[in-house]
Formats: structure tokens, C-alpha cells, sequence
């Protein structure tokens, strides 16, 4: 509306009859002040919220701008009402965009219609241009900031939006700058077009965000995932090396070449191949099918005679990205260019093939002038990727050793070397004899318990040869028998001392024999269960040494508070349980005295090792398979003359909000309680799958608790890698399991139980027992 300068209406638009129901030529002529439901002021209005009055009597909510007119005619202002609820919108609008223009973490690019960058939220450097530029009027191309093929897919993305309209919503595209080309960014890209209030395109909006990183962990893990599915599928160690080969071409590389110790494929430990021990190059593979005839082939055999020379073949994984140094260093040298320099390289990778302490050998890849050149980055995949293949290797160098010596019943006997379990990850070792006659029954096994926890185990028979290996295993597998019943340490280990009593004697009457004592007598053995909830380390020996415990944040590892007892066998005296308080990352290193047992100085020295190792590994965060590797390489540089085992282990807390506890009388109408603190408590985690079977398995745990054992009866929810429930009470007496019959009127709790949990079970404790079972946590 125009007003004069009397308030009157002098001129009006046709969107009055809309808000006011009033037409354009009866409000003319009119006063200003007559369309206010609520008169007042002065003849002209001033801006901000007002109430006009519709014909039909009801107020109407607007907001007032009012700009004042100094042309010198007559009309003295022009008023513009609009709509409350408009005007919010219109402001939240406002808002939406100075908030994306004023940030930088989710990236805005306007172009033009002719798909200049007209306007971006971030800096000129990050979209190509030089710094202290900016983008204006003119614009820039999308040539002129990407390199030509990046910036043709992109533009064409873009074209497309621009002239149909349909938007693009996180689509990916690899990226290069032409500032930096050799650095690929891989951004998701989404795009709507700009249309004038005619609906004519002005334009394309773009929003962008970096997943270079996330890109690169998931093609990573995509990676990782494809060569362990590969790798554990067989045990020829030659198959083992192709299939390598075959994931890492053309997907990582665009060559690859797999050599290993000679020694290592007729299944014997290889020395290390950077002291010139023979090599022979098993696979190799070709992104084109055609392997360079300039390097060395299949079944060549090679040594790395100059290692401070040719410093490819090094023990860790390294990434040349340029060549060119290493083409001058081997400008003389035919057989060592004819190793690791390809004419069309430009890039190198070096992954050794380490496995429990072992150097088995070394992949070698390479790539070419069009693909991104290998960084650090790639270095720490290779890593990786290394160690998994490593492992896979030497597990089928083991395989075809074992068909040949006695050492296979002893590796046969003993677990998994990593474990990762939610209470630790643990790392096992075991380096035998350099001789058969120091072969014998070494062993360390980790062992998952109920509720979380996890049990450490090293031990060592006496005696040597197959008799000591197969005597371990009858007391690896009695260890695994007893910790099912989850027995306290020291309570297992005089159970395991009254086995040895009697298989020691029965190995004494057996005819023919004169080996006076059985190889069972005198073993030793430490045991220890660790229980992530409390952080409590409980630990009991028979003569064997403690473990060194290393915590952060304190100076000095150190064997762990506990009091060897007796050896196995010995009878009469007790074994000393040590309940030791533990932090988040503490390290356990377990071992067997032969790792330590040498001369006096010697024994000294490599405890100071094993012990500065073990706080190197908590300082540094190492893994204990890293640490594992360290230690025996300080402590064993040659072949020991009795096999050894070592156990690192990492210790994990779980948070607190992973664990409910509550404790109820011995009232029937605690059941009651415990079902709505178990679904409130299911509702918390997110877990409403779980809630019927969960509320089921309490209800008939605490009923049966209260009815047959008394109170207080402790139920506890804890939420791990799968849901726990356990209910505890004051009695000894074991749940048994058995079928009713039709006639009876209970009895199919237990069953029920059983039907509904993956797993359950019961332990005795310091006050009676435990009750628990386990759910599989449902899939997303």
C-alpha cells in the first residue's frame, strides 16, 4: 500500500482482498488507521508486528515494513504487510542460509547457468583457486579448478541437474586438483538446480562433503576382509602366496610379487632374509596379465646381499613413492634392478611377511604412472595386510612341517595365537626347541569364562619329546575341563595337583616303564581369571613364575604380588590365591621360566628386557602380538635350547553403563520388581527385542531363588558383545536341569531356560552361587 502523508490509502496491490477480503478500490481513498483491529498512534504506521482486520471481523497477524518515499509527490511511504507465519519462514530462511555460508565443515558451491562457481563457503585454496582469490560475478570453470577428466565427470553430473531438474543426492566422485594433482580427494556430492520465481533455471546448488578418509578405511577393511576370506582357505603355503597375489592385483597394485625363505616353504623357520638368506620369488601377478620380462619370474631364486644398498627389502613395511633414488642406486646392478624395479613403475610398496617372530619373507608391489603413487598411509595398510597373510603363511609352513617331525602333536595342542575377547586382547607365542631333544610340553591357552571374563593360562611339563607333548595336552584339556565349572584359581589348581597325583602314578605301573617319575610330576602351572566389570585380576601359581605386570601411568614393570606354590604333584600344601586391582590398558605378560633361565647375568639381563618391553608396549600402545614379536626377539636371538611360551595380554574395562545390578529380599513380590527393572533397563540400552525373553529368564531365576534358596538374591544385566543375566543367592546347591512330566506342576523353569538362552550355566561363589545365561544380541 501507498499512504500520503495523512495515512491514506493512495494505491494498493491485488493480494489485499486475499489477506483482508477488502478490494483494491474500496480501500483507496481510505484511512490506514481503519484496517488496525486495535487503533492507535499516528497516522502513519511503523514497522513491525500488527493486527489488521479482516471484513469478516477476525484480527489478522502481520508483520509491517515501512519504507519511506522522498520523491517529492504526494504518497509519503509504501507499507508492505505480510502474513506472520510468512515472515517467519522468510527469516528462518535467511537463518538456513547465512548459517551454511557461514560455516566450512559441509562444503556450499553456487554456479551460474553456465556453471561458473559464483559464490562457495569455503576457502579459495580448498575449491582450486589461488589463495586470495575469490569468486564473484565472473565465475570460474570447473576446468580451471579440477583436472580435465575429473572435471568433465563432475560437470557432466552437473549439466544433467541443471537441465532436468532432478537432484543428485551423495553421489561419489574421485577428485584432483589441478593445484596438487597428485592428490585424489574423494568427495560426496549432492545438487539441485536454481530456479527464478518464473521456474527458469539461474543455476545448480551444490553440497559437498571430504570421505577421502572414511573412503580409504572402508576400501582398507574391504581389502583386509578379502584376504583373510582367501587366505584361510588353504594350507599349501605356494596357494597361499598366489591367492595373495590375486587380491592385492589389480585392486591395490598393479604388480605384485610374492618371495619367501626357502626354508619357509619346505616348512622349516627361516633366517632373516636381510642377512642374505636365500629367497624365491613363488607368485607374482600383473594388472594386464603380462608380468614384465625385465623382472625376475616365477621360481627365480634371489638374496639380498647389500641391504644398506638396495634398501627395499627391509623388516618393516615401507612405501618409496619416487623410484628415482633407487634407480641410481642400482644403476650397476642387473640382478638387483631385475628385483624390485619394473621399467613403467613410479611407486613401491614393501610389505614383509612377519608371523610370530618369524621373517618368512616379503611382498612387493608397484604401480604405475596413472594411479595415485604409495604414502605412509598405504605403508600401514601393507602392514596389515602383511601380518594377516603372514600369519596365514606360516600356518601353512607349520602345516607341512608337522607331517614330518614330532614337533606336530606339540603344535597341534596348543590355541589360536590372538585372541580377542571383550575383556583383553591377547597375544600367545610359542618358539620351539632348535633340537628334538628340547622339544617338550610348553603350553598357554586363553580361556573365555562366564559373564565376561577371561582366564590366562601358561604352563610346562617336565620331560621332552612327544611323551612331555602329549602329557600337556592331557593337562591343557583338564585346565579347560576345570575352568568350565569355573572354579576359583586356587581351587583349580588343587584339582589339576590331585590329577597329576594320580596320573603320575598310574604312568609309574605301567610295565616296561622306567622313567621312575611321569612326565606329568612336577609340572607347573600359573592361573589367572581376570573380570572386566570389577577390574579384579585374581591370580594363583604352582611353581611357576608370576606374570610381569605393566600398568599406565606407573613407573616400572614387574612380576605381579603372587606366591608361587608348589608344583604340580607335591600334594599337602596350598595354592595362595592374589586378587590385584587392575587399570584400563594394563599389560600382562605370562612365560615360562625357560624364556628367563640362563646364567645369572643372563637371567637378569633378559628379565630387564622382557620388563622394558612390556612398559614400551603400554607407553607406545602396542599390540600384544607386536609386543610378543619384541620380546622374543630381544630375549631369544637364536634358538633356545628348551621350547618356550610367552601370553601377552591386554586388559579392557568395561564402561560402567554396560552393567545393571540390583539386589531384592526374599519376597514374591521382588519378581515382580526385577521384571520392570529388567525392561526398564533393556529400554536404556535400546534393546526392546531382548525385553520378553530377558524379563522371562529373571523372572524364573529370582522365583527360584527366593523359593529355594532365600534371599539376597543379586541379578545383574550386563551388556557386552552379548546380554548377560545372572542371578545369584546364598545357596551351594546346583541347578540340574531334567524333563517334567505332564503331570507335574513345575519343574520347566530350567528348560525353558535352556530353550530361550544361547548359552547358560552356574558358578559357586564366595557366598553361594551364580546363575547366568547368554542372548546373541539382535542384528542390525
Amino acid at each position: 500500500m501507498v499512504l500520503n502523508n495523512r495515512g491514506t490509502v493512495l494505491a494498493c496491490t491485488p493480494a489485499v482482498e486475499e489477506l483482508l477480503g477488502v478490494g483494491v478500490r474500496e480501500l483507496i481513498g481510505r484511512p490506514f488507521a481503519e484496517l488496525l483491529a486495535e487503533p492507535g498512534g499516528g497516522l502513519l504506521p511503523s514497522g513491525g508486528p500488527a493486527l489488521l482486520l479482516h471484513r469478516g471481523g477476525r484480527p489478522v497477524e502481520v508483520r509491517l515494513e515501512v519504507l519511506p518515499l522522498n520523491g517529492g509527490s504526494e504518497a509519503q511511504c509504501l507499507v508492505r504487510a505480510v502474513p506472520l507465519t510468512t515472515a517467519a519462514d522468510r527469516e528462518q530462511d535467511d537463518a538456513l542460509v547465512r548459517a551454511l555460508f557461514r560455516q566450512t565443515d559441509i562444503g556450499l558451491v553456487l554456479y551460474d547457468a553456465d556453471l561458473r562457481i559464483v559464490r562457495t563457503n569455503q576457502q579459495p585454496d580448498v575449491v582450486g583457486l589461488v589463495a586470495g582469490t575469490r569468486a564473484g560475478p565472473g565465475g570460474v570453470t570447473l576446468d580451471e579448478v579440477l583436472v580435465a577428466a575429473d572435471a568433465e565427470a563432475v560437470g557432466q553430473r552437473l549439466r544433467r541437474v541443471a537441465e532436468t531438474g532432478k537432484p543428485v543426492t551423495n553421489e561419489v566422485f574421485r577428485t584432483r586438483r589441478r593445484r596438487a594433482p597428485e592428490q585424489e580427494r574423494v568427495v560426496s556430492l549432492s545438487a539441485l538446480r536454481l530456479e527464478d520465481l518464473e521456474g527458469r533455471g539461474t543455476g545448480v546448488a551444490v553440497v559437498f562433503s571430504d570421505i577421502t578418509d572414511r573412503e580409504q578405511a572402508e576400501r582398507g577393511l574391504a581389502l583386509l576382509r578379502g584376504a583373510e576370506k582367501l587366505l584361510l582357505g588353504s594350507l599349501d603355503i605356494v596357494r597361499t602366496a598366489e591367492g595373495l597375489a590375486g587380491v592385492l592385483v589389480p585392486e591395490y597394485a598393479d604388480l605384485a610379487a610374492v618371495d619367501l625363505a626357502e626354508a619357509a616353504l619346505v616348512g622349516e623357520e627361516p633366517a632373516d632374509y636381510s642377512l642374505g638368506a636365500p629367497l624365491r620369488r613363488v607368485a607374482v601377478a600383473a594388472r594386464n596379465g603380462v608380468w614384465p620380462a625385465e623382472l625376475l619370474p616365477v621360481g627365480a631364486s634371489l638374496r639380498v646381499r647389500e641391504p644398506e644398498k638396495e634398501f627395499v627389502y627391509r623388516r618393516t613395511a615401507l612405501a618409496v613413492p619416487d623410484l628415482s633414488e633407487l634407480r641410481v642406486a642400482l644403476a650397476d646392478e642387473i640382478e638387483g634392478r631385475r628385483r624390485v624395479l619394473p621399467d613403467a613403475a613410479k611407486s613401491l610398496l614393501l610389505m614383509p611377511l612377519r608371523a610370530r617372530g618369524l621373517l618368512l619373507g616379503a611382498v612387493v608391489l608397484w604401480r604405475g604412472d596413472d594411479r595415485l603413487r604409495f604414502d605412509q598411509s598405504d605403508a600401514e595398510l601393507g602392514a596389515r595386510i602383511g601380518s594377516r597373510a603372514a600369519i596365514s603363511l606360516d600356518n601353512a609352513r607349520r602345516y607341512a612341517r608337522e607331517h614330518r617331525t614330532a614337533e606336530a602333536l606339540q603344535r597341534s595342542l596348543l590355541p589360536q595365537a590372538v585372541v580377542r575377547v571383550s575383556a583383553a586382547d591377547t597375544a600367545g607365542s610359542y618358539v620351539p626347541a632348535g633340537s628334538m631333544t628340547g622339544i617338550g610340553g610348553t603350553w598357554f591357552d586363553v580361556i573365555p569364562l562366564s559373564s565376561c571374563r577371561v582366564a590366562f593360562v601358561v604352563g610346562d611339563v617336565a620331560g621332552h619329546g612327544v611323551e612331555a607333548a602329549a602329557a600337556m595336552g592331557r593337562l591343557r584339556t583338564a585346565v579347560q575341563t576345570l575352568s568350565d565349572m569355573d572354579l576359583p584359581p586356587e581351587e583349580l589348581l588343587t584339582h589339576l595337583d590331585d590329577l597329576v597325583i594320580r596320573l603320575s602314578a598310574a604312568e609309574a605301573t605301567v610295565p616296561g616303564s622306567n622313567r621312575g617319575q611321569g612326565t606329568v610330576l612336577g609340572s607347573t602351572c600359573v592361573y589367572a581369571v581376570y573380570d572386566p566389570v570389577t577390574a579384579v585380576c585374581t591370580i594363583a601359581s604352582a611353581g611357576h613364575p608370576p606374570p610381569v605386570l605393566s600398568v599406565p601411568g606407573q613407573p616400572g614393570a614387574g612380576f605381579a604380588a603372587v606366591r608361587p606354590g608348589p608344583p604340580l604333584g607335591v600334594g599337602g600344601l596350598p595354592f595362595e590365591p592374589r586378587e590385584l586391582a587392575m587399570e584400563p590398558g594394563a599389560m600382562l605378560a605370562f612365560c615360562t621360566g625357560k624364556l628367563l633361565a640362563h646364567d645369572e647375568d643372563g637371567t637378569n639381563r633378559r628379565l630387564r628386557q622382557l620388563r622394558e618391553q612390556v612398559d614400551a608396549a603400554v607407553e607406545e600402545d602396542r599390540s600384544p602380538a607386536e609386543t610378543g614379536r619384541t620380546v622374543l626377539r630381544h630375549l631369544l636371538p637364536e634358538a633356545p635350547d628348551h621350547d618356550v611360551a610367552l601370553l601377552m595380554a591386554r586388559l579392557h574395562v568395561l564402561p560402567p553403563e554396560s552393567t545393571a545390578t540390583w539386589e531384592f529380599p526374599a519376597d514374591p513380590e521382588a519378581v515382580g520388581r526385577a521384571r520392570e527393572m529388567v525392561t526398564a533397563q533393556l529400554s536404556a540400552w535400546q534393546l526392546p527385542d531382548l525385553s520378553f525373553t530377558t524379563e522371562l529368564i529373571a523372572s524364573e531365576l529370582v522365583t527360584n531363588s527366593i523359593r529355594y534358596a532365600g534371599g539376597p538374591v543379586g541379578l545383574r544385566l550386563i551388556k557386552d558383545r552379548v546380554l548377560i543375566c545372572e542371578v545369584s543367592d546364598p545357596s551351594q546347591t546346583q541347578p540340574r536341569l531334567r524333563r517334567a512330566r505332564l503331570t507335574d506342576e513345575g519343574g520347566r523353569g530350567l528348560f525353558l531356560i535352556a530353550q530361550l538362552s544361547q548359552r547358560w550355566g552356574s558358578r559357586y561363589t564366595h557366598h553361594g552361587k551364580t546363575i547366568w545365561t547368554e542372548q546373541p544380541l539382535p542384528t542390525d
